[in-house]
């Protein structure tokens, strides 16, 4: 890479290094309703609507929501993932989750930087709504990394990861969904961390080739 480039992997936090927070409250309470994800619904204030009204109609809150969020671990593997990418390059975990609710699983996997949004809470810990860092926010972020000078390489699992997947420099799929994966053949699927790590160091080897032919053309 020429001396301004920064490598900077962009990763969705449930579905590639955690399991998913709403889907382990709907197992602890019964609730299938709380199943649905990102994975099933592309339109995300359709689908926290939806939760919040599950939420209020069962009397839960953000402490049956943290209490959830803290009973998961790491996806098998992923810590050893990230491990190895922050000994290759800056990391950044892009999620739709809440910083309200996702302390303990950002503490499993050694605090990386994690730019999510937030919940509004009322009293008694209802949860009474929810104000997204910024929208689009996936992909902008990408795009203001872009800006600073890094090459981007993202991996994620559902439908609001493609606009940030699109606007990398290279995207990836992380088992996703069925619907997820007809919907967008346009990207790789990698349905292992080693077999994710394996492209992302394949997409970087590719850049370097590009970076070092560019320095030898001005050279010339």
């Amino acid at each position: 890479f020429p001396m301004t480039a920064m490598r900077l992997v962009c990763l969705d936090l449930e579905g590639v290094l955690t399991p998913e927070i709403w889907v382990a409250l709907a197992e602890r309470t019964g609730i299938d309703a709380l199943r649905a994800t990102t994975r099933d619904l592309p339109d995300y204030d359709e689908l926290m609507t939806h939760r919040l009204e599950v939420l209020d109609a069962h009397g839960l809150g953000l402490a049956d929501l943290r209490a959830a969020a803290a009973s998961l671990a790491p996806l098998e593997g992923a810590a050893a993932f990230l491990d190895a990418l922050r000994a290759r390059a800056q990391v950044a975990v892009l999620s739709d989750t809440f910083y309200e609710c996702s302390g303990p699983l950002m503490a499993r996997l050694g605090h990386p930087m994690l730019l999510c949004h937030r919940l509004r809470v009322a009293e008694g810990g209802r949860i009474a709504g929810y104000a997204l860092r910024q929208e689009d926010a996936k992909r902008r972020a990408v795009a203001a990394f872009q800006g600073l000078g890094a090459h981007v390489v993202a991996a994620g699992d559902s439908y609001n990861d493609v606009a940030m997947l699109a606007r990398a420099e290279a995207g990836f799929l992380f088992r996703p969904s069925g619907a997820v994966r007809r919907d967008y053949p346009q990207f790789s699927v990698c349905d292992d961390h080693p077999a994710l790590l394996d492209r992302i160091e394949r997409v970087w080897s590719t850049l370097d080739d590009a970076a070092e032919q560019g320095v030898r053309h001005e050279t010339v």
